[in-house]
């Protein structure tokens, strides 16, 4: 009877990938610079903000404050761009890392644990963003030998896989109610699932789902008066998650790749 409830779940998942195939892909663009278009547009918006911002962290003048707030706003919105326009893409996706490098740095977010671990599965979409341009031709890498399956695309792919765990590992709540516990061992049973690439796209269908549920729940800044400090830590929260849900997206419409279970599979 489970068996057959699963094969029903992935009849389901085929389907809609069958219907969403020609649109997908845009939806996951979308999701995944979500984090680095809100960025970018807060960076102009709160131009003086963020300039004083870094100046007074770090005491390094008003020109340097100045040239970190411009370098911030026009990678991110270029690369944005970018990617949305499908030019230049594996050249969007090293400049958005150095962004998120840069940004990991300066904000001394190497000490802050839960947001290394966003910022490490941001990247992780981006490394599934580098793999999809390879798949259509695109890719920086086009001269890198390959040994058997194994290519940098499937290695990138499963990179990608792995980093976002990291997301849905700083949404664990650790307390005793039921309804925690449920929620943190459904969600760990999934995305590890998705890690190591076994039933790969209905797992990382349905955590699209159950991540975007508890997106809006857990992180509605649109409730929230925009001068209250929770406003914008909300707001980060949810397009952070907004962009590891780009990056399920891709596993999705890509495959595990070659580096899976799922593939695996298939030579038995």
């Amino acid at each position: 009877m489970p068996g057959d409830w699963l094969e029903a779940a992935e009849e389901l998942a085929d389907q809609f990938l069958r219907v969403t195939k020609r649109f997908l892909p845009h939806i996951a663009h979308l999701c995944l610079i979500s984090t680095f278009l809100e960025d970018g547009l807060r960076m102009w918006l709160q131009w003086t903000e963020q300039r004083d911002y870094i100046n007074m962290s770090w005491g390094c003048g008003m020109f340097l404050a100045t040239v970190f707030v411009l370098i911030n706003m026009f990678g991110q919105l270029a690369g944005c761009i970018l990617v949305l326009t499908r030019k230049f893409v594996p050249y969007a996706c090293f400049g958005l890392f150095g962004i998120i490098f840069i940004q990991t740095i300066v904000y001394n977010i190497l000490w802050e644990v839960k947001f290394l671990m966003r910022n490490l599965a941001l990247g992780g979409g981006l490394l599934l963003l580098l793999a999809e341009s390879r798949s259509e031709g695109k890719s920086m890498f086009a001269g890198v030998p390959t040994v058997g399956d194994n290519s940098p695309r499937q290695y990138m792919q499963l990179g990608g896989r792995v980093l976002l765990v990291l997301m849905f590992m700083t949404l664990l709540r650790f307390n005793m109610s039921a309804f925690a516990i449920f929620q943190d061992f459904f969600g760990l049973a999934l995305i590890l699932l998705v890690a190591v690439g076994f039933k790969t796209k209905l797992a990382a269908l349905t955590l699209v789902l159950w991540l975007m549920i508890i997106n809006v729940l857990q992180n509605s800044f649109w409730n929230v008066p925009s001068y209250r400090p929770l406003h914008d830590f909300l707001k980060y929260d949810f397009f952070q998650t907004m962009s590891v849900v780009g990056g399920l997206l891709l596993v999705v419409a890509l495959g595990p790749g070659g580096v899976s279970m799922d593939e695996h599979k298939k030579k038995w």
